[in-house]
């Protein structure tokens, strides 16, 4: 059976689509030990950005066709009326698209949402409330479902959330040690992000090395602008970097990561309001903080020119994420793979070297040739192994791909 779900991952200014053809969705194919994931081809994709901006802008792809505007955007209602614009422009009117279900990227589902779940209006206001766990992005999923709920009311909507996969972590890992009273009254624990990905890339890895899911210990290292770390045992996380939000765990783009809260104190008391606050953690710190710029290709640059501010934001950078590394080895008790992804994992091959030198001792050895070689001719298209050969834990490069996993898992809960 094949099918068509259009992807939404919409954001407080944006609205990013993607209309997968997928194939399979068996009520099996998600479990710890599946096999092959089920295929997706992406028909034709969009990003609607400057959502509320004086003024906003629409690129749309379909096969060679590209079409780009700009126009006044003021809420994402508009926005879905932009993508169908788009789409008839294209020449697939929404009424031709055979759209059979829309699946929504929600980063915070709480406690409450384990798996993917149906949207109905007890769903939708569920989410928005969860916004206080997550107000950089649930509002924006909550408008967007709002509104691609009137533009497509004919199919079903579905939530797949990048908290979910972390659900499985024992209360040692996501547990805090505060006043259990006061956790609970405001949902203070772990909940983890990128769950999403850290799935889709740790059962590929599996399906590239030849072995059974359900047998590995993995260490995936999901890498963009944002990052988290995710311990995987047998398919399921165990342990993972974020925490309540986006911001714990290793340095990013242009967030803190782990900092002591001793510091965040002390910052308030030096009069920093709240809000400067928030900005600063969230916009300002991280490789922009440190380096003035949170492109990585920049950074990269400046590491080989020899700038002295570029070197010791790459060696802070690294350092964290090789302090991960060695901690989840410790939780896991040892690796069979440890997987880079996204934008920066993908496409950085000095960090990757950089960050898996000198562990031989854990059976960790990386080949330079092969690692170079997988960004010869630009990011990858398919996984990579670069370990040695005399490597007791496979290094994989496996570009991620959440857009089809979301595809997957809502033809999975709609179709059976």
């Amino acid at each position: 059976m094949t099918q068509r779900i259009l992807v939404i991952n919409a954001g407080s200014s944006s609205i990013k689509y993607q209309l997968i053809h997928v194939a399979g969705g068996g009520a099996d194919s998600g479990s710890a030990d599946s096999g092959t994931a089920d295929s997706g081809v992406t028909l034709a994709s969009g990003l609607i950005e400057r959502i509320g901006e004086p003024l906003g802008r629409v690129k749309h792809r379909a096969g060679e066709t590209v079409l780009e505007w700009e126009t006044v955007i003021p809420d994402h209602t508009e926005g879905f009326a932009q993508m169908a614009r788009a789409f008839a422009e294209s020449g697939t009117p929404l009424d031709e698209l055979g759209v059979v279900a829309v699946g929504h990227r929600v980063v915070q589902g709480g406690s409450d949402f384990v798996e993917p779940t149906l949207i109905d209006d007890a769903v939708e206001a569920r989410i928005l409330e969860l916004a206080e766990l997550a107000p950089l992005h649930n509002p924006g999923h909550y408008r967007a479902i709002v509104a691609a709920r009137q533009v497509f009311a004919d199919v079903p909507h579905v939530a797949v959330f990048d908290t979910a996969f972390h659900q499985t972590m024992p209360p040692a890992a996501y547990t805090y040690a505060i006043d259990p009273a006061l956790a609970a009254r405001h949902g203070i624990r772990r909940y983890g992000f990128h769950g999403i990905s850290h799935q889709v890339v740790s059962r590929r890895a599996a399906e590239v090395i030849g072995r059974p899911l359900g047998e590995l210990n993995q260490i995936v290292l999901h890498l963009g602008n944002g990052a988290s770390v995710c311990a995987v045992r047998g398919g399921v996380s165990v342990d993972t970097s974020m925490g309540l939000t986006p911001l714990e765990g290793l340095v990013m783009g242009t967030r803190s990561g782990d900092i002591d809260p001793g510091v965040l104190l002390h910052l308030l008391r030096a009069g920093m309001t709240e809000a400067e606050l928030d900005d600063t953690l969230n916009k300002r710190s991280g490789v922009l903080g440190l380096f003035g710029s949170n492109d990585m290709r920049d950074l990269r640059a400046a590491v080989a020119a020899g700038e002295p501010a570029a070197e010791l934001t790459f060696d802070v950078y690294a350092h964290r994420i090789r302090h991960y590394l060695g901690a989840y080895l410790a939780v896991l008790g040892g690796a069979d793979t440890i997987v880079f992804t996204a934008g920066v994992g993908e496409n950085h091959a000095p960090l990757r070297e950089a960050v898996c030198s000198g562990l031989e001792w854990f059976g960790i050895e990386i080949d330079p040739a092969l690692n170079a070689a997988v960004n010869a001719d630009g990011p990858p298209a398919e996984p990579q192994v670069i370990s040695s050969a005399s490597s007791r834990v496979a290094i994989l490069v496996v570009p991620t791909d959440e857009e089809t996993e979301i595809a997957r898992q809502t033809a999975q809960l709609v179709l059976g």
